[in-house]
């Protein structure tokens, strides 16, 4: 239930208000649909303490878009001459319509707490075609004393959005699965940011991605049970592909997946991202992160907010502790809520993940963020800010431990995401080990870039190699593509780097569309059975290569199996 913008942001009755008579996007329809349920499910009696919710929002409808598109004739741009900052420029220059300036001015007048403006497109978080990820989302302080300095903020954020409908990425995203653009329309949510001020800094104290269904089984759990990523301040830490800690929600206190402290110190967070609420000098309305800053943990602690999501490394013991109560270095692993349950955050996890499952009838990915009372941790306060359907695949698939050992097996792993078997991948994008470099994977990313444009164009779907993090926002923790660059890939391999062998994230945009694609990630290690035939790869005829990736087409198809349950899988080729 919605209902129409009355001028007001905090006082409305209604958890969500329209600006506009159109759409309001799948983002924002996927809360209004379980917002019944979240507020059924979780009552304040069932986690005192503890304010469980969906933070208000209002949504400039799809009628805003379609008439400022048409206003301002940017539906006869030609979108594939131009660069995505040339198409935002396009969009900043253009006339918002006149009957809804004075909702937005309004808007302005009234609020003053940092807002998300976020994409909330038809298409978007539709089961089998979630555009997770594609479009844009931007943070703005909203704090200027000058009303009309946070009109143009709140503008400019809009612009960016809608301009984000026609970016590459999202282009290159739609042609993937067969969606001409003129079929997407953008709605945009207006949504208050979940955090507290600290000095010149705002967010919260963690922001989580939880799933109902964990497709990295392993030996301690089911795939039923779950995966939840944490992190210290605002999702971007998650989305982004960062460092995060994971667990599941049914094992909360189970032993870290390390094999030692050290192992822990190297991919524990280092960083967080807070909304910067400092003056700038300078503007650039076409940076996503613009008004974003990225803090240490020196910083987050001197600002209190490590009490309940950090442990210590004891240099006398050498033994992890709860809390921060000794010095040493901090390690991220959020113990005091998850060992001791200081704040019943996972029962609130749990509780919000039955919940949606059960109004979707279909397993979830939830993303949220919450604000812990810095001394003593209640009251707290957890926002909802999406919902998603997932796909989950029955169908039996045999991996038999012997056959990752098999000579005909070119790629093989016990640690896959995915689950199923199909035999019509005949095409290989190889990133070539001799040729890879930390350095140069922004290189790598264009590199794959045209060959993926290419292949998608000839609706060739193909196995794709390469090392480190797929998709990560650090440049030497993986290669740093975006979703639509390599959108064609339906079997993907992560082999591991040098002295880096990160846990596999879940909670970001990019593997949303993983799994929603059913596309077969494999996550390598550099221990049996992991392992890639570089020999036989190295062996094969190349149609094409470039400084750093090589495109091998086969005379036969590969056979994939993925076995979900087991989390084994192998890529076997013909004899």
């Amino acid at each position: 239930m919605t209902v129409h913008f009355e001028r007001s942001f905090f006082g409305a009755d209604s958890l969500v208000t329209t600006i506009g008579r159109g759409a309001i996007g799948g983002k924002a329809q996927g809360l209004v649909t379980v917002a019944s349920a979240v507020r059924e499910g979780l009552p304040p009696e069932r986690f005192p303490g503890v304010t469980v919710g969906i933070p208000r929002f209002t949504v400039l409808t799809t009628e805003v878009f379609d008439t400022f598109m048409e206003q301002n004739s940017l539906w006869e741009l030609p979108w594939s001459a131009l660069r995505d900052d040339r198409i935002a420029a396009a969009f900043l220059r253009g006339e918002l319509p006149p009957r809804w300036l004075g909702d937005l001015r309004a808007l302005s007048l009234e609020v003053t707490v940092p807002l998300a403006v976020r994409s909330s497109s038809l298409l978007e978080d539709a089961l089998f075609r979630p555009f997770a990820g594609v479009y844009s989302t931007k943070m703005i302080p909203n704090h200027e004393p000058s009303p009309d300095e946070r009109f143009r903020n709140l503008v400019q954020a809009i612009k960016l959005v809608w301009a984000s409908t026609f970016f590459v990425d999202a282009r290159r995203y739609r042609a993937s699965i067969g969606v001409p653009d003129g079929d997407e329309k953008m709605a945009v949510m207006i949504q208050e940011v979940v955090g507290h001020r600290r000095y010149d800094r705002f967010y919260p104290t963690l922001s989580g991605v939880a799933r109902s269904w964990n497709y990295y089984a392993t030996e301690r759990g089911r795939a039923k049970d779950g995966v939840v990523d944490l992190a210290l301040g605002l999702g971007k830490t998650i989305v982004g592909g960062g460092l995060v800690w994971s667990y599941s929600p049914a094992r909360p206190n189970a032993p870290p997946p390390y094999n030692s402290t050290r192992d822990m110190l190297q991919n524990t967070q280092t960083g967080f991202w807070a909304v910067r609420m400092t003056r700038q000098e300078t503007h650039d309305p076409i940076r996503e992160d613009e008004f974003l800053v990225r803090g240490g943990l020196a910083q987050a602690e001197y600002d209190d907010m490590l009490r309940f999501v950090a442990s210590t490394l004891d240099p006398r013991t050498g033994r992890v502790v709860p809390g921060i109560g000794v010095m040493g270095p901090r390690l991220m692993d959020f113990a005091p809520l998850l060992k001791w349950d200081e704040v019943p955050v996972n029962g609130v996890i749990r509780a919000l993940l039955e919940a949606c499952e059960d109004k979707l009838g279909t397993a979830v990915e939830i993303e949220l963020a919450a604000t812990l009372e810095r001394r003593k941790g209640t009251p707290a306060k957890v926002g909802l800010l999406q919902v998603r359907p997932m796909v989950v695949s029955n169908e039996g698939v045999d991996v038999r431990p012997e056959l990752l050992h098999d000579e005909a097996a070119i790629v093989a792993s016990d640690n896959v995401l995915g689950h199923g078997r199909r035999t019509d991948i005949a095409d290989i994008v190889l990133v070539r080990p001799e040729s890879f470099a930390r350095e140069s994977t922004h290189a790598i990313a264009r590199e794959l870039e045209r060959i993926n444009d290419k292949l998608v164009e000839e609706r060739r779907p193909y196995l794709l190699v390469g090392f480190g993090r797929w998709g990560s926002s650090d440049p030497w923790a993986g290669i740093p593509v975006t979703w639509g660059q390599i959108a064609g890939a339906r079997v993907i391999v992560e082999a591991p780097l040098e002295g880096v062998e990160p846990e596999p994230s879940q909670g970001s945009h990019f593997f949303h569309n993983v799994t929603s694609f059913r596309v077969a990630y494999f996550t390598l290690r550099s221990r049996a059975p992991s392992r890639v035939d570089w020999a036989w790869l190295a062996a094969q005829p190349a149609m094409s290569a470039g400084p750093y990736v090589s495109h091998l087409r086969l005379p036969q198809p590969l056979e994939l199996r993925v076995d979900g349950n087991t989390g084994k899988g192998v890529v076997l080729r013909h004899a």
